[in-house]
């Protein structure tokens, strides 16, 4: 049983047990605040707190989860986070269960440190706790220290300086202690508290670290030159553990002045002591480097030696980020250092790929600069740009220019041997390696592309003619055993296809095509896989900026020989080409060409057709490339190449539709096999999915003989209830939504899957409007057996949309009912009758924005056109409801209907109201008479929206009518009609709208309403209505 210790003062103990307790009271388990506790109370709630941090290190389940369950409990009660810190202060501990306590300890300050938190701490416990966090800074595990250094500054974040003056003291004084553990774990605080600190963003905070660092800087100064000076006083005698001691202790106060000089100081360049800091890392930066001599790869200081160097690079780069205008006077010295160092032989012996990354950037980030460059109208430039413009014009001298373009070609672009053996033992991932994003920022070869781009793009006038002498250098086949000429060629063709656009008027791509590169395709030496792959990669870069049409078969029959060279590599990097031709489109180059300055004349210089995929070009190889595609496809075996290879299949299947149909029977037998085999793999199986829309849109009804497994596949991506959904679902829904559209019938499974559209439309999300695509597509394709199996839960489903949603997905939810009343007036309006009520009393009350009354004047015109007794029932319903007359209801209705139709812009819906409210007629009812003019106003603006005049006869004809089933002729652009066009197209036919002549329709109800009342009263009737409108009337019913 439970023992518990009480005191006088109330307050509950811990229960002293060895066993783990079980909580059912809350309240029962730990006191209030601790320092009111006698030592035993602590020692008691510690033993309790230890034995349960240790149960939770366990491996056994059976120890671990009960462990776990009892440790979040006691999170909330008071004093437990100061049992936490007295266990992971005790070194005697084991590791691991110190190493959960300060875990625990840190996540509990993200929930309960905030006064504002629910079962916040007190502020008398808060008070003992920061005390005891920085007691000393004596802890021999460097993972827990950190974490412990992590939970100070989350601490300094919520209360430093306010509620925690002293932290900011006590840590400078730490720093300067002898002992050498103190001295680090203070040191690593200080980073971390400096750190959080600078991270925030309101005013006042920003405002509080800027009053720290300007008070600390001198200080965190001194302390870096003295671990710097310390540490390569210490290199240079060989004393390799004191200066990896040092060594650390730089990196850490280098880290901190970082934060301090980057985020401390709103105007920087006014401080002398920052700048003379940013100016010294240069010289620091010389000194690392040299070390790099004397420290050998095995050194136990390599690394950290490295990582120190990155580090001031940070400095720079991160300076240069936030304040581009006070670095303007450290522009020439970066330029000079990480040139020399990169471009020189300065850098030989002492550079590494990670420091070379970090000197690009630099120099990129300068050229690039927008704050450096001056306005389009000098006088509107600031001058600090006219500054920073003219030191890098003065940098830049053609000599300089020329010297880093050949060195970036000629040494940076070099494919390595590390790059050269992954192609040969892994060819997958060299093929499709990720060089996009912010990869530049990290790794070499996209960085030194992304240099050469930005510089090529500012200073193309010096740099235009070097590549050119480079390529002109390189005519002609290269000699298949001079490796280094072929990887000279390699990389000089990679330059020209990367300044693609800027080599637009100085390269006759077209003739170097037929006369140079088609001919390096066409030798089949393996050395010559190099050039083979970096041609074909070329093309495709050339595809978008000069490339005449007329040469397209020249290039498919390049391609198909491509497809089949023995290198995968070239195999994959043809296929990636082909994608590009297919997937350019002439829109693509008017954007470019909006975009750079180098296509200005392009639109000017070559005609459209230049830039189009033509189909007719591409058909008589689609079944030998699409074949070969085929066989790439099963060929690699790579996640990221399948889908690579997908897309270009996809891409294939997209352009040239329905011709694909003869060629697909290989793809269709292995897509299900791929399927299975991708089940770990969900991005694969979207590529799957994807694929599967452009081949059910080129089959077209055909289809149809793949739903033994394309109905499972949209099954499983469109159930939320299973897991793959999240990344499966848009291209799900977007594979249901064509297995729709092109379905020459339902099935009984195709019905079953809308099981799912429950589910998804309590989902809201984003995807609600192709959800609305399928529920449509499903009422066309067969409305009778959708609506009774899925209308009554689809109208509850949409009842509960509707009280909570968007103007817009309000309409979209309405369109659907009109389509489903459309398609099926009886049982639409009767399944949706739920619905109608809100949509009459809509009208009724004059819904205030014009797209939702368009819908429902156009719901409700449907209603009554197609199904008056439905109609007339639900009015009558509806009026006993809100206990009026129903003839007062319907006045109200058409009158509203009258006033607001202004609000229907789409022709079909005004003629559909026209024709509803003719419908009343002939009437002896004294409303609707009374209402009579109101209904031939619409009538009349409806006939001038659909009569169209025939000039040689001078008679009138409703446009909208549809009296054939000719089918139009389709030209090369347009794509066939699905079977949903052509059940829309027979729907169409039956619609009044489309069925019935608006004109004719007037004269007989006119006729019949005349028949009722009689001469006289029609007459009556007629003369309410105002003369002009008569007169237009007249017009368009002569002849009848």
């Amino acid at each position: 049983m439970l023992q518990q210790s009480s005191s006088q003062d109330g307050l509950i103990r811990f229960p002293v047990l060895g066993k783990l307790p079980c909580v059912s009271d809350r309240s029962s388990i730990i006191g209030t605040e601790v320092k009111k506790r006698s030592p035993m109370d602590i020692q008691s709630a510690s033993s309790v707190v230890l034995q349960a941090l240790t149960q939770a290190t366990s491996q056994d389940t059976a120890l671990l989860k009960p462990a776990e369950e009892q440790l979040k409990q006691w999170e909330t009660q008071p004093g437990f986070y100061s049992v936490l810190l007295n266990i992971f202060n005790n070194h005697m501990l084991d590791v691991n269960v110190r190493w959960l306590a300060v875990l625990y300890f840190k996540n509990g300050i993200d929930r309960y440190w905030r006064r504002v938190a629910p079962h916040a701490l007190s502020e008398e416990e808060k008070t003992s706790l920061r005390a005891g966090l920085i007691t000393n800074f004596n802890e021999p595990v460097n993972q827990i220290a950190t974490q412990i250094a992590v939970l100070i500054a989350k601490v300094a974040r919520l209360d430093c300086p306010r509620q925690w003056p002293e932290l900011i003291p006590i840590l400078l004084e730490s720093v300067k202690v002898q002992d050498g553990l103190r001295q680090h774990r203070a040191l690593l605080t200080f980073y971390h508290v400096t750190k959080t600190l600078s991270s925030k963003r309101l005013a006042a905070d920003r405002k509080l670290f800027q009053d720290l660092a300007s008070g600390i800087y001198s200080f965190a100064c001194s302390l870096w030159n003295h671990h710097t000076d310390s540490f390569l006083q210490q290199i240079c005698a060989r004393d390799e553990a004191a200066a990896l001691s040092s060594l650390e202790r730089t990196l850490l106060s280098l880290k901190v002045l970082r934060k301090l000089t980057v985020h401390g100081f709103n105007e920087p360049h006014q401080n002398m002591e920052v700048m003379g800091f940013l100016n010294a890392v240069f010289e620091r930066l010389r000194q690392f480097l040299e070390c790099c001599r004397q420290v050998g790869p095995g050194s136990v200081c390599r690394e950290k030696l490295e990582k120190t160097i990155i580090l001031y690079t940070k400095v720079l780069l991160d300076f240069l980020e936030y304040h581009p205008f006070p670095f303007i006077p450290l522009i020439q010295r970066s330029l000079e250092f990480a040139v020399s160092y990169v471009f020189t032989e300065v850098g030989e012996g002492v550079v590494f790929e990670r420091f070379i990354v970090q000197c690009m950037n630099l120099i990129k980030m300068i050229v690039k600069n927008d704050a450096y460059k001056p306005a389009k109208n000098v006088e509107d430039s600031k001058p600090e740009s006219l500054e920073a413009h003219k030191i890098k014009t003065a940098f830049f001298t053609h000599p300089t220019l020329t010297e880093i373009g050949r060195r970036l070609v000629s040494h940076y672009f070099l494919l390595t041997e590390e790059e050269l053996a992954m192609w040969e033992e892994d060819p997958e991932s060299f093929a499709v390696e990720e060089t996009g994003g912010d990869s530049w920022k990290y790794s070499l070869r996209p960085c030194t592309e992304v240099l050469f781009l930005d510089i090529f793009h500012n200073y193309s006038q010096t740099l235009t003619p070097v590549l050119l002498e480079m390529v002109q250098n390189l005519q002609g086949p290269t000699n298949v055993e001079e490796p280094v000429a072929l990887l000279i060629k390699d990389a000089v063709y990679n330059a020209v296809g990367l300044a693609a656009y800027e080599l637009f008027d100085n390269v006759d791509f077209d003739l170097w095509f037929k006369n140079q590169l088609l001919g390096e395709l066409q030798v089949s030496h393996h050395s010559y896989k190099l050039i083979r792959r970096r041609v074909v990669w070329l093309i495709g870069q050339w595809i978008s900026v000069k490339f005449k049409s007329d040469l397209r078969p020249l290039l498919y029959e390049a391609i198909l020989s491509l497809m089949q060279d023995p290198d995968l590599v070239v195999r994959i990097e043809t296929a990636t080409t082909l994608k590009l031709n297919i997937l350019f489109e002439a829109e693509w180059v008017s954007q470019l060409a909006a975009r750079n300055t180098a296509l200005s004349l392009l639109n000017a210089s070559l005609p459209v057709d230049d830039f189009e995929f033509r189909t007719e070009q591409f058909l008589p190889y689609l079944e030998s490339i699409f074949g070969l595609l085929f066989q790439l496809l099963q060929q690699v075996t790579e996640c990221d190449t399948k889908m690579q290879v997908l897309h270009v299949i996809s891409c294939v299947i997209e352009r040239v539709n329905i011709q694909i149909r003869p060629y697909v029977g290989c793809l269709v037998q292995y897509l299900p096999l791929l399927w299975k085999q991708s089940e770990e793999h969900n991005m694969l199986r979207c590529a799957i999915l994807t694929t599967l829309v452009h081949l059910v849109q080129g089959l077209g009804a055909e289809s149809k003989n793949l739903y033994p497994f394309l109905l499972p596949v949209i099954q499983l991506s469109t159930d939320v209830s299973q897991p793959p959904h999240v990344y499966l679902l848009e291209d799900g829904l977007e594979l249901w939504l064509a297995t729709l559209e092109n379905s020459p019938s339902i099935t009984p499974e195709l019905l079953r899957i809308f099981q799912n559209m429950s589910a998804l439309l309590e989902l809201s999300s984003e995807n609600l409007r192709t959800c609305f695509q399928i529920i449509n597509a499903y009422t066309y394709l067969s409305a009778t057996e959708f609506l009774q199996n899925y209308a009554e839960a689809l109208c509850r489903s949409f009842c509960d949309l509707l009280k909570d949603i968007t103007t817009e997905g309000q309409v979209q939810v309405l369109k659907v009912v009109e389509i489903a009343i459309k398609v099926s007036p009886m049982l639409g309006s009767l399944m949706f009758q739920p619905l109608l009520p809100a949509v009459f009393r809509g009208i009724v009350d004059g819904e205030r924005y014009p797209v939702v009354m368009s819908t429902y004047l156009g719901i409700t015109g449907r209603v009554l056109l197609q199904n008056s007794s439905f109609f007339s029932t639900l009015l009558s319903q509806m009026a006993m409801d809100l206990g009026q007359e129903t003839d007062q209801l319907l006045g109200s209705m058409i009158e509203m209907w009258v006033d607001r139709m202004d609000n229907i812009t789409q022709p079909e819906r005004r003629k559909l109201s026209s024709l509803a409210l003719l419908s009343l007629l002939p009437s002896d009812n004294s409303v609707i008479q009374d209402k009579f003019c109101g209904i031939i106003n619409i009538c009349v603006e409806a006939l001038h929206d659909v009569m169209t005049e025939d000039p040689d006869s001078g008679t009138f004809k409703d446009c909208m009518l549809m009296s054939s089933l000719e089918e139009p002729k389709l030209t090369d652009d347009e794509e066939p009609p699905t079977e949903q066009d052509k059940r829309k197209k027979l729907l169409a036919l039956e619609d009044p709208v489309h069925s019935v002549s608006l004109q004719q329709f007037v004269y007989e109800k006119l006729k019949a309403q005349q028949q009722l009342m009689g001469e006289q009263g029609f007459q009556a009737l007629m003369e309410t209505v105002d003369t002009e409108i008569v007169r237009q009337l007249q017009e368009f019913l002569q002849g009848l």
